[in-house]
Protein backbone atom coordinates (compact mmCIF):
# COMPACT_ATOMS: atom_id res chain seq x y z
CA UNK A 1 0.00 0.00 0.00
CA UNK A 2 3.01 2.32 -0.16
CA UNK A 3 2.16 5.34 -2.25
CA UNK A 4 -1.58 4.75 -1.80
CA UNK A 5 -3.86 7.29 -0.11
CA UNK A 6 -6.75 5.96 1.99
CA UNK A 7 -9.61 8.03 3.40
CA UNK A 8 -11.66 6.38 6.14
CA UNK A 9 -14.61 7.61 8.19
CA UNK A 10 -15.24 6.60 11.79
CA UNK A 11 -11.62 5.67 12.42
CA UNK A 12 -11.12 6.82 16.02
CA UNK A 13 -12.49 3.59 17.49
CA UNK A 14 -13.68 0.07 16.73
CA UNK A 15 -13.40 -1.47 13.27
CA UNK A 16 -12.48 1.83 11.65
CA UNK A 17 -9.50 2.35 13.91
CA UNK A 18 -8.29 -1.22 13.41
CA UNK A 19 -8.70 -0.85 9.64
CA UNK A 20 -6.71 2.38 9.68
CA UNK A 21 -4.00 0.70 11.73
CA UNK A 22 -3.80 -2.30 9.42
CA UNK A 23 -3.51 -0.18 6.29
CA UNK A 24 -0.96 2.13 7.93
CA UNK A 25 1.15 -0.93 8.74
CA UNK A 26 1.05 -1.81 5.05
CA UNK A 27 2.54 1.60 4.27
CA UNK A 28 -0.52 3.55 3.11
CA UNK A 29 -1.03 7.24 3.73
CA UNK A 30 -4.13 7.13 5.93
CA UNK A 31 -6.48 10.09 6.37
CA UNK A 32 -8.98 9.57 9.17
CA UNK A 33 -12.19 11.54 9.52
CA UNK A 34 -13.56 12.43 12.94
CA UNK A 35 -16.16 14.74 14.48
CA UNK A 36 -14.01 15.12 17.63
CA UNK A 37 -10.79 16.91 16.71
CA UNK A 38 -9.04 16.19 20.01
CA UNK A 39 -9.86 12.49 19.81
CA UNK A 40 -8.79 12.48 16.18
CA UNK A 41 -5.38 13.90 17.05
CA UNK A 42 -4.99 11.36 19.87
CA UNK A 43 -5.82 8.57 17.43
CA UNK A 44 -3.34 9.95 14.90
CA UNK A 45 -0.53 9.97 17.45
CA UNK A 46 -1.44 6.48 18.61
CA UNK A 47 -1.47 5.12 15.05
CA UNK A 48 1.91 6.71 14.32
CA UNK A 49 3.32 5.12 17.47
CA UNK A 50 1.90 1.63 16.82
CA UNK A 51 2.59 1.47 13.08
CA UNK A 52 5.78 3.58 12.79
CA UNK A 53 4.07 5.23 9.82
CA UNK A 54 4.11 9.03 10.04
CA UNK A 55 1.82 9.47 7.03
CA UNK A 56 -1.33 9.69 9.14
CA UNK A 57 -3.61 12.71 8.79
CA UNK A 58 -6.89 13.71 10.43
CA UNK A 59 -9.76 15.81 9.08
CA UNK A 60 -12.82 17.09 10.91
CA UNK A 61 -16.27 16.14 9.67
CA UNK A 62 -19.70 15.87 11.23
CA UNK A 63 -21.41 13.23 9.10
CA UNK A 64 -24.79 14.45 10.34
CA UNK A 65 -24.26 17.68 8.37
CA UNK A 66 -24.13 17.95 4.59
CA UNK A 67 -22.31 21.29 4.91
CA UNK A 68 -19.64 19.70 7.08
CA UNK A 69 -19.21 16.82 4.60
CA UNK A 70 -18.76 19.31 1.77
CA UNK A 71 -16.21 21.30 3.81
CA UNK A 72 -14.30 18.12 4.68
CA UNK A 73 -14.12 16.93 1.07
CA UNK A 74 -13.05 20.39 -0.05
CA UNK A 75 -10.24 20.35 2.54
CA UNK A 76 -9.17 16.87 1.48
CA UNK A 77 -9.01 17.88 -2.18
CA UNK A 78 -6.97 20.94 -1.28
CA UNK A 79 -4.38 18.82 0.52
CA UNK A 80 -4.39 15.72 -1.68
CA UNK A 81 -4.59 15.23 -5.43
CA UNK A 82 -5.04 11.46 -5.34
CA UNK A 83 -7.35 9.03 -3.54
CA UNK A 84 -6.93 5.30 -4.02
CA UNK A 85 -9.26 3.91 -1.35
CA UNK A 86 -12.39 5.46 0.18
CA UNK A 87 -13.78 3.50 3.13
CA UNK A 88 -17.25 4.57 4.27
CA UNK A 89 -16.96 2.91 7.67
CA UNK A 90 -18.79 5.17 10.14
CA UNK A 91 -22.17 4.03 11.37
CA UNK A 92 -24.63 4.63 14.20
CA UNK A 93 -27.69 3.13 15.85
CA UNK A 94 -30.16 5.57 17.39
CA UNK A 95 -32.61 3.91 19.78
CA UNK A 96 -34.75 7.03 19.90
CA UNK A 97 -35.66 9.03 16.84
CA UNK A 98 -33.70 12.22 16.34
CA UNK A 99 -32.77 14.38 13.39
CA UNK A 100 -29.51 15.41 11.75
CA UNK A 101 -28.30 18.98 11.35
CA UNK A 102 -30.28 19.03 8.09
CA UNK A 103 -33.52 17.92 9.75
CA UNK A 104 -33.35 14.33 8.42
CA UNK A 105 -33.78 11.19 10.53
CA UNK A 106 -30.29 10.72 11.91
CA UNK A 107 -29.58 7.04 11.18
CA UNK A 108 -30.65 7.38 7.55
CA UNK A 109 -28.60 10.58 7.27
CA UNK A 110 -25.36 9.28 8.81
CA UNK A 111 -25.39 5.63 7.70
CA UNK A 112 -26.59 6.18 4.15
CA UNK A 113 -26.88 9.77 2.91
CA UNK A 114 -23.46 10.77 4.31
CA UNK A 115 -21.54 8.09 2.36
CA UNK A 116 -23.73 8.77 -0.69
CA UNK A 117 -22.72 12.45 -0.66
CA UNK A 118 -19.08 11.92 0.31
CA UNK A 119 -18.62 9.35 -2.43
CA UNK A 120 -20.18 11.68 -5.00
CA UNK A 121 -17.90 14.55 -3.98
CA UNK A 122 -14.78 12.37 -4.25
CA UNK A 123 -15.62 10.42 -7.39
CA UNK A 124 -13.60 12.63 -9.73
CA UNK A 125 -10.38 12.24 -7.74
CA UNK A 126 -10.99 8.50 -7.40
CA UNK A 127 -11.36 8.20 -11.17
CA UNK A 128 -8.18 10.23 -11.74
CA UNK A 129 -6.34 7.95 -9.28
CA UNK A 130 -7.58 4.69 -10.83
CA UNK A 131 -7.21 1.87 -10.12
CA UNK A 132 -9.13 2.92 -7.03
CA UNK A 133 -11.57 1.30 -4.62
CA UNK A 134 -14.64 2.27 -2.62
CA UNK A 135 -15.59 0.12 0.35
CA UNK A 136 -18.93 0.55 2.09
CA UNK A 137 -19.60 -1.07 5.44
CA UNK A 138 -22.98 -2.68 5.78
CA UNK A 139 -24.42 -5.33 8.10
CA UNK A 140 -25.88 -8.80 8.10
CA UNK A 141 -28.87 -7.12 9.73
CA UNK A 142 -29.80 -5.35 6.50
CA UNK A 143 -33.54 -5.62 5.98
CA UNK A 144 -36.20 -4.29 3.69
CA UNK A 145 -38.07 -3.33 1.73
CA UNK A 146 -37.08 0.30 1.26
CA UNK A 147 -39.82 2.38 2.89
CA UNK A 148 -40.34 4.95 0.15
CA UNK A 149 -43.55 6.16 1.77
CA UNK A 150 -41.68 6.95 5.00
CA UNK A 151 -37.89 6.88 4.47
CA UNK A 152 -37.29 8.75 7.71
CA UNK A 153 -39.56 6.55 9.86
CA UNK A 154 -41.68 9.38 11.18
CA UNK A 155 -44.11 6.61 12.09
CA UNK A 156 -43.26 3.27 13.71
CA UNK A 157 -39.66 4.13 14.59
CA UNK A 158 -37.53 1.25 15.87
CA UNK A 159 -33.77 1.66 16.32
CA UNK A 160 -32.71 -1.70 14.89
CA UNK A 161 -35.34 -1.63 12.13
CA UNK A 162 -34.11 1.77 10.97
CA UNK A 163 -30.50 0.59 11.21
CA UNK A 164 -31.24 -2.46 9.04
CA UNK A 165 -33.08 -0.24 6.56
CA UNK A 166 -30.05 2.07 6.25
CA UNK A 167 -27.75 -0.91 5.66
CA UNK A 168 -30.04 -2.26 2.93
CA UNK A 169 -29.83 1.17 1.29
CA UNK A 170 -26.01 0.94 1.37
CA UNK A 171 -26.05 -2.39 -0.47
CA UNK A 172 -28.42 -1.08 -3.15
CA UNK A 173 -26.22 2.02 -3.51
CA UNK A 174 -23.12 -0.17 -3.86
CA UNK A 175 -24.62 -2.37 -6.57
CA UNK A 176 -25.92 0.53 -8.67
CA UNK A 177 -22.74 2.59 -8.27
CA UNK A 178 -20.72 -0.41 -9.46
CA UNK A 179 -22.78 -0.40 -12.68
CA UNK A 180 -22.28 3.32 -13.14
CA UNK A 181 -18.50 3.04 -12.63
CA UNK A 182 -17.83 0.23 -15.11
CA UNK A 183 -14.87 1.08 -17.29
CA UNK A 184 -13.53 3.80 -14.98
CA UNK A 185 -11.04 1.67 -13.03
CA UNK A 186 -12.92 2.39 -9.79
CA UNK A 187 -14.51 -0.56 -8.01
CA UNK A 188 -17.05 -0.48 -5.20
CA UNK A 189 -17.92 -3.30 -2.82
CA UNK A 190 -19.64 -3.58 0.52
CA UNK A 191 -18.64 -5.63 3.52
CA UNK A 192 -20.38 -7.12 6.51
CA UNK A 193 -17.68 -7.16 9.20
CA UNK A 194 -19.78 -9.27 11.55
CA UNK A 195 -20.78 -8.42 15.08
CA UNK A 196 -17.85 -6.61 16.67
CA UNK A 197 -17.32 -5.16 20.13
CA UNK A 198 -17.57 -1.51 19.13
CA UNK A 199 -19.38 1.57 20.47
CA UNK A 200 -22.35 0.90 18.19
CA UNK A 201 -24.58 -0.36 20.99
CA UNK A 202 -23.58 2.22 23.57
CA UNK A 203 -27.06 3.78 23.73
CA UNK A 204 -28.98 0.51 23.87
CA UNK A 205 -29.16 0.34 27.64
CA UNK A 206 -26.84 -1.36 30.13
CA UNK A 207 -28.07 -4.93 29.69
CA UNK A 208 -28.27 -4.83 25.88
CA UNK A 209 -24.84 -3.24 25.60
CA UNK A 210 -23.24 -5.87 27.85
CA UNK A 211 -25.04 -8.70 26.03
CA UNK A 212 -23.98 -7.28 22.66
CA UNK A 213 -20.32 -7.10 23.69
CA UNK A 214 -20.46 -10.60 25.16
CA UNK A 215 -21.44 -12.05 21.77
CA UNK A 216 -19.28 -9.74 19.68
CA UNK A 217 -15.79 -10.36 18.35
CA UNK A 218 -12.81 -8.07 18.71
CA UNK A 219 -12.80 -5.12 16.26
CA UNK A 220 -9.47 -6.37 14.86
CA UNK A 221 -11.34 -9.43 13.53
CA UNK A 222 -14.06 -7.26 12.00
CA UNK A 223 -11.39 -5.15 10.30
CA UNK A 224 -9.77 -8.05 8.46
CA UNK A 225 -12.14 -8.01 5.49
CA UNK A 226 -12.10 -4.21 4.97
CA UNK A 227 -8.28 -4.34 5.04
CA UNK A 228 -8.36 -7.19 2.54
CA UNK A 229 -10.74 -5.33 0.21
CA UNK A 230 -8.55 -2.22 0.36
CA UNK A 231 -5.25 -3.95 -0.31
CA UNK A 232 -5.52 -7.39 -1.95
CA UNK A 233 -4.35 -7.41 -5.60
CA UNK A 234 -6.88 -10.11 -6.54
CA UNK A 235 -9.78 -7.79 -5.59
CA UNK A 236 -8.77 -5.05 -8.01
CA UNK A 237 -11.35 -5.90 -10.69
CA UNK A 238 -14.17 -7.25 -8.48
CA UNK A 239 -17.04 -4.81 -8.08
CA UNK A 240 -20.64 -4.61 -6.92
CA UNK A 241 -20.30 -7.47 -4.45
CA UNK A 242 -21.07 -8.15 -0.78
CA UNK A 243 -18.23 -9.64 1.25
CA UNK A 244 -18.09 -11.57 4.52
CA UNK A 245 -14.88 -13.11 5.86
CA UNK A 246 -12.98 -12.18 2.69
CA UNK A 247 -15.46 -14.00 0.45
CA UNK A 248 -18.33 -12.93 -1.80
CA UNK A 249 -21.68 -13.90 -0.29
CA UNK A 250 -25.25 -13.85 -1.53
CA UNK A 251 -27.61 -11.41 0.13
CA UNK A 252 -31.36 -11.06 0.49
CA UNK A 253 -33.44 -10.86 -2.69
CA UNK A 254 -34.31 -7.18 -2.22
CA UNK A 255 -30.61 -6.21 -2.42
CA UNK A 256 -30.56 -7.09 -6.15
CA UNK A 257 -33.59 -4.99 -7.14
CA UNK A 258 -32.07 -2.39 -9.44
CA UNK A 259 -35.35 -0.57 -10.05
CA UNK A 260 -35.52 0.08 -6.30
CA UNK A 261 -31.85 1.07 -6.31
CA UNK A 262 -32.43 3.61 -9.09
CA UNK A 263 -35.48 5.08 -7.38
CA UNK A 264 -33.55 5.41 -4.12
CA UNK A 265 -30.60 6.97 -5.97
CA UNK A 266 -32.78 9.68 -7.50
CA UNK A 267 -34.38 10.49 -4.13
CA UNK A 268 -30.95 10.55 -2.47
CA UNK A 269 -29.65 13.09 -4.99
CA UNK A 270 -32.49 15.41 -4.04
CA UNK A 271 -31.79 14.91 -0.33
CA UNK A 272 -28.11 15.82 -0.57
CA UNK A 273 -28.42 18.39 -3.35
CA UNK A 274 -26.29 16.91 -6.14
Amino acid sequence: MKGKIVLITGATSGIGKQTAQGLAKLGATVVIITRDEQRGEQTRQELIQTTKNTNIDVLFCDLASFASIRDCCREFLTKYHELHVLINNAGIVDYHRRESKDGIENTFAVNYLAPFLMTDLLLDVLKKSAPARIINLTSGLHSGPIHFNDLEFKHGFSGMKVYGHSKLAIILFTRLLAEKLKGTGVTVNCVNPGMSATNLGRDAGWFSEKFFKLLAKEPSIGAQTPIYLASAPEIETITGEYFEKKSVKKTKTETYDMSTAKKLWDISKKYVGV
